[in-house]
């Protein structure tokens, strides 16, 4: 035992003097190269004179970008996200200043500009150097998980190892489920594809199984996310929706708006959340209870000490490779991004949308930036030994909005995405506790290009001119609710606020027309209730009938006087839905039809939410190709009803029980999970499991949400496990 702790010692004393000797030739280099740092006096020096100086140099440079490096980034836990990235160049130049004043002499010398270079090229190549080491010894990433977490035990107030196994739950924003299911496939997520069984063969044995979903009629982020870590989405209609009681517009990525959305949900439960006993939230919209936050919208409004939500950073820039690292990465997928949009408009493909102006940027931030931070975060928690994880991972669901769910671009995100799965699962075998790690996902997308595109105007020119107003000769342009945006905003401390003038009317009699993918939201600010479609016949006798047989229009909700919620559609068609039958055919749902089996109930239950709007208009959606028409610019949407996006997944271990029970099925055979509420009640009965009674207990505001029933008939592509509990 003792000899194999004399040789670990060994092989970590050897690798720092290996990184010791780069780093002093990686400056004699630089040294040579650049006219402004110097390693020697002005009288000149021997060559072996120059090495000493060069050796010290990187030996102080290393010294105290080891000691100095944390104490400087925590110092700075306060200042804006993506300024710290900025800030870790000068920083790091400014140790290597201070290096070369501590070198005999005054032999070593450089100018500002030139200090920040070089340190930004020795931090790379020290960082390459010491991976390129542990490739070469097998077992070296291994002990280095075994030191951290032994480090993690000592700090913590218990030394003894947790007996009950922690969850890591991982969301991979904006993946339907068939989208899933083709890459493990395809071989792009060999990680995911090997919890399948299906990296090997039909003898493969799978350790996870795979469950679809179906989400409710706003098939978004802020939607699912708050009924999934919250227990309740009741009263979020859409992504962004108008409120007449205040005035105001909620917008789901809008800090303030995510926090008063919490704020329900909690108000309305009475629970804190899924994370409320010993949890983390990363990157995600809502905390979930929990007090560990990293990148957490809903906190990022706070302001003081108390906001902890960009804690994260500190984690990750703490050391200075990462930081160059991390910025070599992202000027690399901003050129990728560059290339990929500029060979699109070459070979003028369709769909398209724009992909200039900031876009490279929040893109690369969504795929690098946010990736690297809340995976090391979740690193960390794992090693602390915390009991449950929920961490959102939002580069596919970016990428795909502008590049489409099913594209080239898209697909290679998805596969980076799976090797910080890898990354994951390895750490799980090193943390102080067994974790369990459950992938699941909001929603999907669904195909088509825009509503725009098609028809050249938008949907509040075709709201304008129902109703007689003059529209514009220019169409405008609908803002997208990438959620990658809001986080680039909430990272620089700017308020995530949409158009004004996309939102409030110049005059108060006017329409309010909101966006939300392929969903659309219509209210009259002036009447300070919703109104009636006798009141909108009334006031505006071609404005439905202007909605309800444009092509590009699926169907409209809105609310009769008399009779209830009614869905509206081409020709004509009427639909009242608290008249349907429990076992209506598809001609009794008429432009339901092709919305699938749940569409009625989904649409059922948003016109029962306070702020739903005058006017609810879906796009069309064609089944056979699966496409729908945005209302925003994004030829990948999601937020409506039609195809993908109202089918994720949730990929769980076998060891824990099947997200749905047997004996529920339907009058056709089938049954499936429905809502985000009814997925945070499986991730409930999975943490009691674990961790027993001391997880608390959601209590439902209202009864209609309906124990998990059997296996969805969704079918799975082959080779691919899908749950079939017997």
């Amino acid at each position: 035992m003792r000899d194999g702790r004399w040789r670990t010692v060994g092989r970590g004393l050897g690798r720092v003097i290996v990184v010791w000797a780069v780093s002093t030739l990686t400056m004699l280099v630089l040294a040579g190269l650049l006219p402004d740092f110097k390693l020697q006096s002005d009288d000149g020096d021997s060559a072996t004179r120059i090495a000493v100086t060069a050796a010290l140099g990187a030996g102080a440079f290393g010294l105290l970008s080891a000691l100095v490096w944390p104490l400087l980034v925590r110092a700075l836990l306060l200042v804006p996200a993506l300024v710290i990235g900025l800030l870790t160049f000068f920083l790091n130049g400014s140790l290597l200043l201070l290096a070369l004043r501590l070198i005999p002499d005054g032999r070593g010398d450089a100018n500002a500009e030139t200090a920040v270079v070089v340190a930004a090229v020795m931090s790379a190549v020290a960082s390459a150097t010491g991976g390129a080491l542990a490739v070469r010894d097998d077992d070296a990433y291994r002990r280095r998980l075994y030191r951290l977490a032994d480090r993690r035990r000592r700090r913590a107030a218990d030394p003894h190892r947790p007996s009950t196994p922690g969850t890591v739950f991982l969301q991979l924003d904006g993946v339907g489920h068939d989208v899933l299911c083709r890459a493990a496939r395809k071989g792009v997520t060999p990680t995911i594809a090997r919890w399948l069984g299906a990296d090997e063969g039909p003898a493969a044995r799978a350790t996870h199984r795979l469950t679809p979903w179906r989400t409710d009629w706003s098939s978004q982020t802020g939607a699912s996310q708050l009924g999934i870590l919250h227990g309740s989405n009741h009263d979020v209609p859409a992504f962004r929706w108008y409120e007449k009681d205040t005035g105001e517009v909620m917008v789901s990525n809008r800090p303030a708006s995510a926090a008063e959305l919490q704020r329900r949900a909690i108000v309305r439960t009475g629970d804190g959340g899924l994370l409320s006993h010993d949890g983390a939230s990363r990157g995600n919209l809502f905390s979930g209870g929990a007090e560990q936050l990293a990148l957490v919208l809903s906190m990022a409004a706070r302001r003081g000490r108390e906001n902890r939500s960009r804690a994260g950073y500190f984690a990750y820039f703490s050391d200075p490779a990462n930081a160059v690292r991390t910025a070599l990465s992202f000027v690399a997928e901003v050129g990728r991004e560059i290339g990929e949009s500029t060979r699109a408009r070459i070979r003028r493909r369709r769909p398209r949308v724009s992909r200039g102006g900031l876009y490279p940027f929040i893109r690369a931030f969504a795929t690098v930036v946010e990736r690297d931070v809340v995976v090391a975060a979740v690193i960390g928690d794992m090693f602390a030994g915390r009991a449950a994880v929920y961490a959102d991972l939002v580069a596919y669901d970016e990428v795909a909005h502008h590049s489409g769910p099913t594209s080239g671009d898209a697909e290679r995100v998805l596969g980076r995405l799976d090797r910080s799965l890898a990354l994951l699962a390895q750490v799980a075998e090193h943390a102080p506790r067994p974790y369990r790690i459950v992938l699941l996902s909001d929603h999907g997308q669904s195909p088509g290009e825009t509503f725009r595109a098609r028809y050249g105007l938008t949907l509040g020119d075709l709201v304008r001119a129902g109703c007689g107003l003059p529209v514009p000769r220019r169409a405008r342009r609908t803002h997208s609710g990438a959620e990658a945006r809001a986080a680039v905003r909430a990272a620089l401390r700017r308020p995530v606020e949409e158009g004004t003038g996309e939102h409030r009317p110049r005059r108060l009699a006017e329409p309010i027309v909101l966006a939300s993918g392929n969903l659309g939201l219509v209210s009259f600010p002036d009447v300070p209730h919703r109104m009636t479609r006798e009141e909108i016949d009334r006031r505006h006798p071609a404005l439905l009938p202007t909605l309800a047989n444009h092509p590009g229009v699926g169907f409209l909700l809105v609310r009769g006087e008399d009779r209830g919620p009614l869905v509206l559609g081409a020709r004509g068609a009427e639909v009242y839905l608290d008249e349907l039958p429990a076992d209506a055919g598809p001609g009794a749902l008429g432009p339901l039809a092709d919305f699938g089996p749940g569409a009625a109930d989904a649409v059922r239950r948003t016109d029962g939410f306070p702020h739903t709007a005058d006017i609810m208009v879906n796009s069309a959606y064609d089944p056979l190709d699966g496409e729908v028409l945005a209302f925003e610019e994004q030829i990948g949407s999601h937020g409506g009803l039609g195809g993908a996006q109202s089918r994720p997944f949730l990929l769980s271990p076998l060891v824990l029980s099947p997200p749905l029970a047997q004996g529920a099925e339907g009058a056709d055979g089938t049954a499936e999970l429905v809502g985000a509420e009814a997925v945070h009640q499986v991730l409930r009965r999975w943490l009691r499991e674990a961790h027993g009674p001391e997880v608390p207990r959601v209590t439902p505001a209202d009864d209609r949400l309906p124990d998990p029933v059997a296996p969805t008939a969704f079918p799975a592509p082959d080779h691919v496990v899908q749950d079939k509990t017997q």
